[in-house]
């Protein structure tokens, strides 16, 4: 077949470019962040692929992205950086279908004790009958010791998703909600002054007249002054459960009042009006594991159920690496009969185990809830789903399937792609690690910088040719030798753990120097997390999760933790507005002598609410065109032609920018046109420290990728906190940063640590490694075998010792 030909590409920053993708080869697509890589990837030949493919079948609805044309398209899976699951009922066990799997299983092959003999009975060796009821079909089978009959537990007795199978108490979640007062209430605090935390402005206000109705009507003259420390346990009944609780009662007996809902009825009630969802009120309730089950979901019959010896919540906390183990030595035990009722589901079950385990994910379980797996988790478990298909003549788009992976792991994700490749398939793979450049077939070279400033082809061949290459930026920086030549920090104090305890982390103590830069690395599922954001960081916040003691966190003004997590994005939401840049420019614009003739002041200049907005619109520069069975397309709109304003706000400049003009220019660009508006510049001035100089000011963060979201964050969090002394908790800040980048990013955190802050980071990659002042290797493996630290010490220390995985990598 023919070589992908894209033909004249100018979507978004690029700049009318050429390319050919070799048909049936792995090929890398690098370059500087922001150089066009995912614009050219994702925005013009994902997208084109759809629609030729659409309209073959035809179906209309995509809308041709800007290129003369792609030529030889295939059709296109795309793996990448997007949110998939946020329902806390999905787990990766569910999405990958292997508890489905395993609930087979255990409805062919369950042992159970029979309430008839109190033997034990066997599934597979019981004669069965069914019977229709009005509404369903109900599974019985006889005992095969005493012939006992009884419901048989089918597929859906093993589900906590259904009535049938999920425990009663948590629905099938393993936990409830428990309030917690500590983050309703402050005790130093009185009534007036905020003691009750969601009780806001107006509401508030509301609140504390129904609570005067009922002191007055219950005879008790309160002091809404005094803290509510010194409450007397009769005013907290009233104030915490209201006045038609049981507490209440028995407290006043049969006082009629006016009603007075409580605070704690009326958060369970919120809690019920949203429940299933992620987004329940979660920052006023804590988890605790359920009571019944103990965290497994089922009910007691069902949760009691064996298979060789095992239950199914077992099975679904452990590793998988354990799990495939433990198929294998169930297959070798079945006979003849079992074997024919389960053989499918098992051959099944090691197919896909196996794949994830490949792809490096073998430390993860199947209770694990999909909204908790990082991006690059999420992104490896899709991959693993496509080594299952047969299908050929596939174009596979990957963004960085690397991401979140020790380089010992990264050798799984290579030899996975080469497999996809080897049957007759595409693979274009956007990616930054050496390692996966050094093994592509092909690879091509975006750049040369960022934003306006890229968006070309620099280079493109096999990697030797890249070496070669006097206008590849990436080529240039891998054939130069990058030495690291400073001395590391000593610090100038210890920040302790001991004993340690949140998940695989068990009883350890470990100390990290203050006054420096730290990197926690390790084997994916080492325990690198549940060491800095749980042992540590939990212990900061006074969590009851952890019970490890950290000596020397007084000595920091404040403990900053920066996330893989997204930040809460809307599509009003840009880099301008969550930075707090966009207030200084619409407090600039208001201020000249152009806006006050025309009576506009800083308001009027907002996309949100201002009157100098597009009314069409609203302020986004778009409509919503709804294209009924396919995703909703945004077509520039009619009447502001995607200005966002009217053209009586757009006539007035600051040197001859409009405010929609500054918010289409980069965040370089506006730091030369801003160099002496302080505040401003010092936002700006960040955001280019810390490698996001290439984002347009008026991008909107629902555009960004994960990695992105995280240095922004990072951004606001720098600029917030200048003169402090800090503890900033990192977690991989490299995700999407080509080297060039990271380079940038180290010099951010020696300045960081310069000015007496204290940096630890979670990071596999090897030039912040190398460049750490001291390094805390976590291992030896993943899940159950990790969780211990292997090796601590300089980079020096660290390559030199043989029990180190990271160390042989340095």
């Amino acid at each position: 077949m023919k070589d992908i030909e894209i033909c004249g590409a100018s979507h978004g920053n690029l700049k009318h470019i050429s390319v050919s993708i070799p048909r049936n080869k792995l090929v890398v697509l690098t370059g500087l962040s922001g150089s066009g890589k995912t614009t050219l990837a994702v925005d013009v030949l994902y997208q084109e692929c759809q629609r030729q493919y659409l309209e073959a079948i035809s179906y209309q609805g995509i809308n041709k992205p800007d290129v003369e044309a792609v030529k030889n398209a295939s059709p296109a899976i795309v793996i990448g950086q997007e949110e998939k699951n946020i329902n806390p009922r999905s787990s990766l066990g569910t999405s990958t279908d292997i508890y489905t799997d395993l609930r087979m299983l255990f409805e062919k092959l369950g042992v159970r004790t029979c309430p008839g003999c109190g033997k034990l009975v066997d599934a597979s060796v019981c004669r069965e009958e069914v019977k229709k009821t009005e509404d369903d079909f109900i599974v019985y089978m006889y005992c095969s010791h005493c012939g006992h009959k009884m419901e048989k537990l089918t597929r859906s007795h093993f589900s906590f998703n259904t009535r049938k199978g999920a425990c009663a108490v948590c629905s099938g979640l393993g936990k409830v909600w428990k309030p917690d007062l500590r983050k309703i209430l402050n005790p130093e605090l009185s009534l007036e002054s905020g003691a009750v935390t969601l009780w806001k402005y107006r509401y508030k206000d509301y609140q504390l007249e129904l609570l005067r109705k009922v002191f007055t009507q219950l005879g008790i003259s309160l002091d809404f002054q005094k803290p509510l420390r010194l409450f007397q346990e009769k005013e907290m009944t009233v104030l915490l459960y209201g006045t038609e609780s049981p507490e209440f009662k028995t407290a006043f007996g049969d006082i009629k009042t006016d009603r007075f809902e409580g605070i704690l009825p009326s958060l369970w009630r919120k809690l019920e009006e949203k429940s299933g969802q992620s987004n329940s009120p979660e920052e006023f309730f804590s988890y605790e594991t359920c009571p019944v089950c103990r965290g497994e979901r089922l009910k007691e019959d069902s949760r009691n159920v064996t298979v060789n010896g095992v239950r199914l919540p077992q099975l679904s906390e452990m590793p998988l690496d354990e799990l495939s183990a433990w198929l294998r030595g169930l297959e070798n035990k079945l006979d003849i009969h079992q074997k024919g009722a389960a053989v499918q589901y098992l051959t099944d079950l090691k197919s896909k185990v196996d794949r994830l385990i490949r792809v490096g994910l073998g430390y993860l379980h199947l209770d694990r809830q999909t909204m908790t797996l990082s991006g690059g988790e999420k992104r490896r478990v899709k991959l693993s789903a496509a080594l299952d298909s047969d299908l050929t003549g596939i174009l596979y788009i990957l963004d960085e399937p690397t991401v979140g992976l020790h380089p010992k792991d990264t050798e799984g994700v290579v030899r996975t792609l080469k497999e996809l490749r080897d049957k007759e398939n595409t693979i274009l793979v956007i990616e930054h690690d050496e390692d996966v450049i050094r093994a592509a077939d092909h690879i091509i070279d975006m750049g040369p910088g960022s934003g306006r400033h890229g968006g070309s082809i620099l280079a493109a061949g096999d990697y030797p040719s890249l070496l070669r290459s006097p206008a590849s930026i990436t080529g240039n920086y891998f054939r130069t030798s990058h030495e690291v030549r400073r001395t590391p920090r000593s610090g100038n104090g210890r920040l302790e753990i001991r004993h340690a305890d949140s998940h695989n982390v068990v009883d350890i103590d470990v100390c990290f120097p203050t006054g420096c830069l730290t990197v926690v690395t390790g084997v994916s599922g080492a325990g690198k997390s549940s060491l800095v954001f749980g042992a540590l960081a939990e212990h900061f916040t006074g969590s009851d999760a952890v019970s490890n003691q950290v000596i020397g966190s007084d000595s920091f003004d404040r403990l900053i933790t920066v996330r893989q997590s997204s930040l809460t994005t809307m599509k009003r939401s840009n880099i301008a507005t969550y930075t707090g840049a966009y207030d200084e420019l619409r407090a600039l614009f208001g201020r000249l002598p152009e806006s006050m003739e025309k009576g506009f002041g800083p308001k009027d200049f907002s996309f949100n609410t201002g009157s100098g907005r597009c009314e069409t619109c609203g302020g986004l520069g778009y409509v919503v065109s709804n294209m009924l069975f396919f995703q909703d397309v945004e077509v520039i709109c009619p009447a502001c032609g995607g200005s966002r304003f009217i053209p009586e706000l757009l006539a007035v400049k600051y040197l001859g920018h409009s405010i929609n003009d500054i918010l289409r220019m980069s965040v370089n660009e506006a730091a030369e046109m801003f160099p002496e508006t302080a505040k401003l510049a010092r936002i700006l001035s960040t955001l280019k420290d810390i490698g996001l100089g290439y984002l347009e000011l008026g991008q909107p963060l629902t555009t960004l990728s994960g990695g992105e979201k995280q240095r922004l964050k990072l951004a606001v969090e720098l600029f917030r906190n200048r003169g402090k002394k800090n503890l900033y908790l990192i977690d991989e800040p490299t995700v999407g940063l080509h080297p060039l980048d990271v380079e940038n990013l180290m010099a951010l955190f020696d300045k960081m640590v310069e000015h007496g802050n204290t940096v630890i980071v979670i990071e596999h990659n090897l030039q912040v490694i190398r460049r750490a002042d001291w390094i805390i290797d976590m291992g030896p493996g993943g899940g159950s075998s990790g969780g211990k630290i292997v090796a601590c010490g300089t980079p020096f220390m660290i390559k030199n010792n043989p029990l180190s995985a990271t160390g042989r990598y340095l």
